[in-house]
């Protein structure tokens, strides 16, 4: 990323009368040492009759001398430049190994050479106090330069001092106050006196508004702006001048452009001269203006720009209605923390201290924003083998139609905040909530460690150790122990209440009659021991140690078809209304809950439903019934006996609702558990439902019960049945990421509101859509931005109801490789997440075609009712990676119409070649071109050959002059189908996904590299501590040479003495080629005798001379010895890192010998556009 900004700067003198100007002498020009590169520069002088000569000061800096002949009323100076604001680190220097700690000498000649800079003012007495202040002692020579840069910058406040010349130090410090002038001089002082060489720097200063605020410091400028500066430069060995603006205490950077730089502040004046006496009229004019900006992450679109796009949406959005295609749009955005980027937990782990955290702010806000009158669902996630626990999922259910789930948002604690229950308030509120069902609680029961397991296992620990610091290898199991003992082994886990739907074994509708029932739980021990682990209570039940049932007469839940018809739910305000019935009045506070066996009167709920009144009508005439139910003497023998040796016990209740206190820091991780935390979060873990009715029945229950209690709680355990009626948002762990499973969005409006309100939580969260190598470079974050579309019923899936739909986008897609590249992550390729049809197979090709025939043939005999499960069947087979994994596809259908679960069958299709866009506007664009595809092929599928694309697959198509080609092809499709895409939409997609590494000139060529893609290879199997992995070689790189101007029967381009296989692009005297090259030498690679091929060396070689004629160079890591290992905190690093490792110098000196030929040089027969240093 790069912007040009013009600066304009006019000095206008006017005289009263005509005088004669002595020589005058500007010092207005960049002086060589300027790191930002100006690529132009003007200097205008008024009278016009005059005589330049310019010059170089005693010190190297540029000045000009003018002469005047004539008298003239007015003298007026026009400074015009411009220049590249590329970002540079200003710390990106070594130092000699004397100097690296302050205080250090100079050698005697450097002193000799610097004597100019050592001179200091004599010690006046302000001075000499603030000098006796300065920490001297050892310390490294950066923070001691920016300490003290720091301090001058807060004790001297800032102003505008229009007076001529430079307070002295003691001035400045008198008064407490300066110009940057005044604050540099001061500085300057103070390090002479400290023995450092120093200097007074005269420039300008550019200061750009940043397109992103910062959320932690000032953002700086809210307007583009310049004008005249003047700060510090000091020397240090091996790293020369270093700049210091003791204005704003940071250290001089790109906006720094310095002009004069000289032992005193006289030798620095801009313009130096002498004049006649006279009046004189003086004005001052300095303006900044952005004449280029390159394509950009951080400000993608101009408004101009984003009003068309937005404009396009509003046209696609009224062709899908036309159509009645009725699409819905979700997502799986992922993110990483802005702060400690090197953690294991942003990068490579699932798990880890801090990211529940921000994970659980973000569902706040969340929930504040779409989930409001919804519920909060903390629950288990993924678990993928090799790990030893499942992952969380942070869930907000909120219902379709608007109505309240749930009414109190106070009611949920915050895990974040310590709070400090025990099990006697888990006793209590589980009391009170089996009170609000209508069951008694006689049949709750505690929960403890199973006190067997855990004395076996002390037993077996060495003789020499202790449970509390047991030693063993591995982590959780070690903190489990200790936390085990540490709370003692008879100390209460949490309360378990059988419970189940009343109506659980019929089909009657929800809530008719008595909607929850109890019974007693058949263990073989008196108490209720858990299973050893760490996940919730509820998960630690033992089931297996329940009476046994036969496999007729056992109570499997089976979820509802997706697909069956769907009641309206009851509302609102008849849930709340039939616990408001049926409660009695409000405790104050915890302990006040009387302990009574049986319950209160259970009134149908049909009765229930109709108001309080008739609740209170048929509580009077069900009383007697309720008592004989409820009364301990009276309970129905039948459903609470215990089962003799062999029966099928089909009447024994089977699944239970927990109530615990743990730390919720177990989440996190054995790391981030603390040793005998006293922190206590009040879970209620739900059972597994199979009616959604009675979900949000128990939901309410659980929300009257924590009110009337007056406690904060978290729910947990089994989420709520998929159901149409309810809507959900998950906030999820990945690998190094945070994943957020957005709700669907059923129009364009609400597409683009989601979108840019999750970005926006996710920023003010301190969470970044974007990652940066340890070498610079800008990648997403690595976990992906995996489209999902349908329907809001598997019904009105678009994909189901025309299956030629997706058969268009998967030969769309196939034709069109630009799509599957220019949208992709770093890894691509067979073994990818997101293979392409024709990268997992070398036959997929051949089926896919057949496949897309059955399809059409089928569509032909059903017509309009065409089996869903076949468009499934029929490309299930297909739509895989090499190891057969149905998931790990570019075009994944496991949710589309699978016959092997309910929750396969919701009619989805999901794109997961996407990786994470920086910025919500680019994810938009993405997603306003796949709708568009998806209006077009609706109303017109799509028909043209396959196209076999071999091995130019993996060659071509992998640079990004030919993806540039391919994705211009679909943008003039999609203009000739009706929708009005910009090609200039996708430029920042482009320079995100093909950054420019770098450009040099000579002789009228120009040649640009960027950076192109490289398919990884896998490796083969090895052994580790979870078991047997394959792990990735990286070291393989690919850049794109591209090359303009070229005579081809002249210049040949080399690098590192091998001749480019140059291919036409179809534009006069374009050639381009890539270069696939080891970057670094890893102890596990492919060819692992190969070495590192770095530096590249690039020369434009005249064949006719046999010299280079100018090139440059590209490093893998940075030139000077700087081997970064953590990775950028932020964009400006990174960019500064790209910038270090390519110099447009290193050609490659003496005679050449190159072929005369350069044009479709042959290269490998399977690659013609690639050139491989492998070989």
């Amino acid at each position: 990323m790069s912007i040009h900004a013009a600066l304009h700067h006019v000095t206008h003198y006017k005289y009263d009368r005509l005088v004669q100007l002595g020589p005058q002498v500007v010092r207005l020009r960049p002086a060589p040492h300027c790191r930002s590169n100006v690529i132009s520069y003007s200097l205008r002088v008024e009278p016009a009759e005059h005589f330049v000569n310019w010059m170089q000061d005693p010190f190297a800096n540029y000045q000009a001398r003018l002469v005047f002949p004539e008298k003239t009323r007015e003298f007026k100076v026009t400074v015009d430049l411009v220049v590249e604001m590329a970002v540079y680190n200003p710390f990106d220097f070594f130092l000699e190994p004397q100097a690296e700690n302050f205080p250090f000498k100079y050698t005697a000649s450097q002193a000799e050479e610097l004597a100019p800079y050592l001179v200091a003012d004599p010690v006046t007495p302000l001075l000499e106090a603030y000098l006796d202040k300065v920490d001297r002692k050892e310390q490294r020579t950066i923070d001691f330069l920016v300490g003290i840069n720091q301090q001058v910058q807060q004790d001297v406040n800032y102003l505008i001092r229009m007076e001529p010349g430079v307070q002295t130090p003691e001035e400045t410090l008198t008064n407490g106050s300066g110009s940057c002038r005044d604050s540099g001089w001061l500085l300057v002082q103070l390090l002479r006196h400290m023995g450092l060489a120093a200097r007074f720097v005269s420039g300008y200063l550019i200061q750009l508004t940043p397109d992103v605020k910062s959320l932690d410091g000032p953002s700086g400028t809210t307007v583009d702006f310049t004008d005249l500066h003047a700060w510090c430069e000091v020397f240090l060995p091996g790293a020369g001048w270093i700049g210091l603006d003791a204005t704003s205490g940071l250290m001089a950077g790109e906006g720094h452009i310095p002009l004069a730089c000289t032992p005193t502040p006289s030798s620095a004046a801009p313009i130096e001269g002498g004049v006649d006496e006279a009046e004189v009229e003086f004005g001052h004019e300095m303006t900044v203006t952005r004449i280029y900006e390159s394509p950009r992450v951080t400000k993608p679109y101009t408004e101009e720009q984003w009003s068309e796009v937005l404009a396009l949406g509003d046209v696609v959005d009224a062709r899908l209605k036309a159509g009645d295609v009725r699409l819905t749009m979700g997502g799986e955005p992922t993110y990483v923390a802005t702060s400690d980027r090197d953690a294991p937990e942003w990068n490579t782990d699932a798990l880890g201290p801090t990211k529940r955290g921000y994970a659980t702010e973000l569902v706040h806000k969340l929930r504040a924003e779409y989930g409001n009158g919804g519920f909060l669902h903390f629950g288990q996630g993924k678990w993928y083998p090799g790990e030893q626990l499942p992952r969380w999922a942070l869930s907000i259910f909120w219902r379709a139609d608007g109505q309240p789930l749930w009414h109190d948002p106070e009611l949920f604690a915050d895990e974040r905040v310590p709070t400090h229950y025990t099990s006697e308030d888990a006793r209590r509120f589980t009391t009170v909530l089996a009170h609000k069902l209508g069951i008694t609680e006689r049949y709750m029961q505690a929960g403890y460690e199973d006190v067997y397991y855990y004395l076996w296992r002390e037993r077996r620990l060495p003789v020499n150790v202790d449970p509390f610091e047991s030693k063993l290898d591995d982590e959780l199991e070690r903190v489990r122990l200790r936390r085990v003992f540490t709370q003692k082994l008879d100390a209460v886990i949490g309360y378990m209440l059988p419970i189940e739907p009343g109506n659980a074994d019929g089909d009657a509708p929800a809530l008719e009659g008595p909607s929850w029932k109890t019974g007693p739980w058949f263990l073989r021990d008196d108490r209720l021991f858990l299973i050893p682990g760490d996940s919730p209570m509820g998960y630690r039940l033992p089931l297996d140690s329940q009476p046994w049932a036969s496999k007729g007469d056992y109570p499997y839940l089976i979820e509802r078809d997706p697909t069956a018809p769907r009641g309206v739910l009851p509302s609102a305000t008849d849930y709340r209304t039939r616990y408001a019935a049926t409660s009695a009045a409000p405790t104050e506070g915890l302990g006040a809950v009387p302990y009574t066996f049986g319950a209160p009167p259970v009134v149908p709920a049909a009765v229930r439903m109709q108001g309080p009144a008739s609740a209170a009508a048929a509580a009077t005439t069900t009383a007697s019934a309720a008592s004989a139910t409820t009364n301990p003497e009276a309970i129905d023998t039948s459903a609470t006996r215990q089962p003799r040796r062999g029966e099928s016990a089909h009447w024994v209740t089977r699944t239970a609702l927990c109530v615990e206190v743990r730390d919720p820091r177990r989440a996190n991780g054995p790391s981030a558990e603390k040793k005998g935390s006293a922190s206590g979060v009040l879970y209620v873990f739900m059972p597994p439902l199979a009616r959604l009715e009675d979900y949000l029945d128990l939901v309410t229950a659980v929300e009257a019960t924590a009110k009337q209690l007056g406690v904060k709680i978290v729910m947990e355990g089994y989420p709520p049945p998929r159901d149409p009626r309810l809507k959900m948002l998950a906030v999820t762990p990945d690998p190094g990421v945070i994943e957020v499973n957005i709700h669907p969005a059923h129009n364009w409006k609400e597409l683009v509101e989601h979108t840019e309100f999750l970005y926006n939580a996710a920023f003010e969260t301190r969470l970044s859509a974007e990652k940066f190598m340890t070498d610079g470079r800008h990648t997403g974050t690595g976990g992906g931005n995996h489209f999902v579309m349908g329907g809001a019923t598997p019904a009105d899936s678009p994909f189901l109801r025309r299956p030629e739909l997706l058969a268009s986008l998967l030969l769309y897609w196939h034709n069109h490789p630009s799509l599957s590249y220019l949208f992709s992550g770093m890894f691509i390729g067979p073994t990818s997440q997101a293979p392409r049809v024709d990268e997992a197979r070398n036959d997929q090709v051949y089926e896919l075609e057949i496949a897309l025939q059955e399809i059409a043939k089928n569509r032909e005999i059903y017509g309009a009712n065409m089996p869903a499960w076949l468009v499934d069947r029929t490309l299930r087979n297909i739509l895989i990676d090499v190891s057969g994994n149905t998931h790990r596809s570019e075009f994944c259908i496991d949710k589309l119409y699978s016959p092997d679960s309910s929750t396969g069958r919701l009619g989805l299709l999901e794109l997961r070649a996407f990786e994470m866009p920086p910025h919500a506007r680019m994810s938009i664009a993405q997603q306003l071109l796949i709708r568009a595809l998806v209006a077009r092929f609706w109303d017109e599928p799509y028909k043209a050959p396959v196209t076999r694309w071999g091995t130019e697959l993996h060659d071509r198509f992998l640079l990004p002059t030919f993806v540039k080609m391919d994705f211009d092809d679909v943008i003039s499709e999609m203009r000739q189908a009706g929708f009005a895409f910009d090609p200039d939409w996708f430029a920042p997609h482009f320079e995100f996904r093909f950054p420019l590494v770098g450009q040099m000139q000579a002789m009228g060529v120009e040649l640009s590299l960027r950076n192109a893609l490289e398919p990884w290879h896998v490796m083969g199997e090895e052994g580790s501590a979870g078991g047997t992995v394959r792990y990735v070689d990286s070291s393989l790189e690919r850049i794109e040479v591209r090359v303009t101007g070229l005579n081809e029967s002249r210049h040949v381009v080399t690098v590192n003495g091998k001749v480019l296989p140059l291919q036409p692009t179809g534009v006069t005297g374009e050639f381009v080629a890539g270069v696939r090259y080891k970057a670094w030498n890893p102890p596990s690679a492919l060819h692992p005798s190969i070495g590192a091929h770095a530096p590249l060396t690039f020369d434009l070689v005249d064949t006719w001379m046999k010299r280079s004629l100018g090139g440059c160079q590209y490093f893998v890591a940075h030139p000077g010895g700087r081997n970064y290992d953590t990775f950028p905190v932020n964009a400006y690093e990174a960019e500064s890192r790209r910038h270090s490792r390519f110099t447009r110098m290193g050609h490659t000196p003496g005679l050449l010998r190159t072929p005369p030929a350069t044009i479709e040089l042959p290269g490998s027969r399977e690659f013609p556009f690639t050139l491989d240093l492998r070989r």
